[in-house]
Order: structure tokens, then C-alpha cells, then sequence
């Protein structure tokens, strides 16, 4: 999270809490902030945990995921990832992580997404991400440099 960013004072925040759930309405986050957050926060999936987007780096990059919103009731829940502190990710002879069962999860888990949410990252269905997890069968090599990519930006590296 860049510190010019509109949710970096979100970030800080949540830095700075050492809680397993957080939970906050959208005043409260506003507060925070500073600033309203856009019109499209009413909607569920604008507190998804997507790598790719703006807002949910101020939470996921602190270390937390949506686990629900409620648009009725503007509350968000947040919990803290929990993941697998060490994962055995094995590389070939070129640095490249082997795509197995255990690294995708690993990948999933750090980005704080579900299986669903893993799978509409990648433009996959959920059972395909389950299958891999499971080792049933491993992405193609077309999918394991998509995964690669989404891997990097996601500084999956990084934490090992």
C-alpha cells in the first residue's frame, strides 16, 4: 500500500490493531479515512478481497479480509488472515514455482480469498482451484504462468 494512496490512512489502521475481527460501519471507515468512500461501497462486491483492487489492499496488505458486509446495515466485518506459516513450494531448476496442490492454496490463503474468489481472480470455476488443492490434477502450463503473475503481484514471494 502506497502511502499516497486514498485508503492509506485505512491501512495504518489496521496495522495498528492486533484484533482477529474488526468490525466497523462505513461512517466509521469514512472517519478514518477522511473522506467518503465512492458510491459503488454500497454494493457487496466492491468488499471483496480481489488483489486487484485499491481498496482492498488497505485491508489485505495489513493482514485482514472481508468475511462479511452488510449493505443494509452498512457493517463490515473484518477477520485476520490466518495462513500457513510454511508452505513447501517447490521450484524447478530455473526458480519457477511448481504449481502443486499445496502452493496454490498457499497463494489463496495469502491473498485472503476463498476458493470462489481464488477462482474469479484467475477466470477459473471454484471446482477447478478445489481440484488443484486437492492435487486431483495441476493447471496447465498456460494457467501456471497466469497464477505466476497473479503470484508476483501479490508479493506471494516475498513472505517466504
Amino acid at each position: 500500500m502506497k502511502s499516497g494512496s486514498k485508503y492509506y490512512l485505512l491501512y495504518e489502521n489496521f496495522l495498528q490493531n492486533s484484533e482477529d475481527e474488526i468490525v466497523l460501519t462505513v461512517a466509521e471507515i469514512e472517519r478514518v479515512m477522511g473522506s467518503p468512500l465512492p458510491s459503488s461501497s454500497a454494493d457487496k462486491t466492491w468488499w471483496s478481497n480481489r488483489a486487484n483492487a485499491l481498496q482492498s489492499s488497505a485491508w489485505v496488505d495489513a493482514g485482514y479480509k472481508v468475511s462479511n458486509f452488510d449493505p443494509k446495515t452498512k457493517i463490515v466485518t473484518f477477520s485476520k488472515i490466518k495462513t500457513k506459516a510454511n508452505y513447501n513450494i517447490r521450484k524447478d531448476k530455473g526458480g519457477t514455482i511448481l504449481w502443486d496442490g499445496e502452493s496454490i492454496k498457499g497463494l489463496r490463503e495469502h491473498m485472503g480469498m476463498t476458493q470462489a474468489q481464488f477462482a474469479e481472480e484467475l477466470g477459473v470455476r471454484q471446482q477447478t482451484v478445489s481440484e488443484w488443492e486437492q492435487g486431483i490434477y495441476a493447471p496447465t502450463r498456460a494457467t501456471a504462468k497466469h497464477i505466476m503473475l497473479v503470484a508476483e503481484k501479490a508479493e506471494f514471494y516475498k513472505t517466504k
